[in-house]
Parts: C-alpha cells; sequence; structure tokens
C-alpha cells in the first residue's frame, strides 16, 4: 500500500494530466479523490488538468486553424456535433470557449470548429486557458468532496474482486467450453450425410 501511496503521489499529476488531456472528467475526478487523500495538494491537480485539458485543446484549435483540408479535421467536421459547435461558437463565442469541455460531444469538435471560424487565436488561448482552469477545478473539486463516498466504493468492490475475477473466468471458461462443443456437433451434422 505504501508504493502505491508513493507512485500516486509521485506520478499522480503526470496521470492527471494525460488523463485530463485524452480520457477527460474521469481522471480529473481520480485526482480529486487522490487529493483528498492527502497524497497531493488540490491545487496541483487542478493545475496538471488544465494544463493536460488546455494544451490538448489549443493543438485541436491550431488543427482546425490551420489545416483545414486536412483528413482529420474534414472528419471531424463530418461529424453532426461539429455542427452544433459551429451553431453555437456564432451565437456565444466566449461562453462556447469557456464551456465546450464541459458539453457532451463537444470534447474534440469543439476546439477544432472554433479553428475554423474567425476567432483570433490570442482570444481562443485566454479564453481556452480559463476554461481549462474552471474545469479542472470543478472536477477536481467534485474528487475532493466525494471522495470518501468513492474510497468506500472501491473498498467494497475490492472485497469481491478476487472471488468476481474467479467467478467470472469460470464462467467465461465454460461458455468457452459449450460453444466449443456445439461447433464440433454442427460440424459433425453438416458431415454426415442425409439419408
Amino acid at each position: 500500500m505504501a508504493d502505491l501511496q508513493h507512485y500516486l503521489a509521485a506520478y499522480g499529476p503526470i496521470a492527471i494530466l494525460l488523463g485530463a488531456a485524452f480520457e477527460g472528467q474521469t481522471a480529473v475526478i481520480a485526482g480529486g479523490v487522490i487529493a483528498r487523500q492527502g497524497l497531493m495538494s488540490p491545487f496541483v491537480a487542478v493545475a496538471a488538468a488544465a494544463l493536460g485539458s488546455g494544451i490538448l485543446d489549443q493543438v485541436l484549435f491550431i488543427l482546425g486553424r490551420s489545416f483545414r483540408d486536412t483528413r482529420f479535421v474534414r472528419r471531424v467536421a463530418a461529424k453532426p456535433a461539429f455542427a452544433k459547435a459551429l451553431g453555437l461558437i456564432e451565437r456565444y463565442p466566449t461562453g462556447f470557449i469557456l464551456g465546450f469541455r464541459f458539453l457532451y460531444g463537444l470534447r474534440a469538435a469543439g476546439p477544432v470548429a472554433v479553428g475554423v471560424t474567425n476567432v483570433s487565436t490570442l482570444r481562443f488561448a485566454a479564453l481556452n486557458a480559463l476554461g481549462a482552469v474552471i474545469w479542472a477545478g470543478v472536477f477536481v473539486g467534485l474528487g475532493v468532496i466525494f471522495g470518501p463516498a468513492v474510497m468506500v466504493l472501491l473498498g467494497r468492490v475490492m472485497a469481491h474482486a478476487a472471488p468476481m475475477a474467479i467467478g467470472a473466468l469460470v464462467l467465461a471458461v465454460l461458455a468457452g467450453l459449450i460453444f466449443w462443443r456445439w461447433r464440433v456437433w454442427v460440424a459433425q451434422r453438416v458431415s454426415e450425410p442425409s439419408a
């Protein structure tokens, strides 16, 4: 247990940064739970999450701005979320940039969509940084607030994890054997000459 706590304290911020960039809220909430356990400062968790989210979204914005005709941008633009994002950007550009992280389905399409509009790079960078800090603060805060409940739930699940894993393995083996036996039976029936 001490080794796990050591690794979480040492590498937790990096995991939160990468998780915030590529996975999203779950990693950031986990960062709040880790902060609640006293293994890192909540401010470090917020900073790591904001950096991960902000950097990725800035890169996606630049891709939208600089590489509009590439396959990646065309693939993102073909999604229904892209058209929805463009409509929101036209009506509420500042609000959209501050809040697209909170809108389901717009996490990747949002910054690319802003990139193809006439929103300046400097304006996006400033609002993106502020939005990333707000988003990180909200989800790390949720992890800190609900950390004890999460830890109790994890404790209960882990107490039953080994028996559940063994049961799942037994069921998988039985299902595999039944399927294999059924396939043999079907193959025999097909190969038998009909009378």
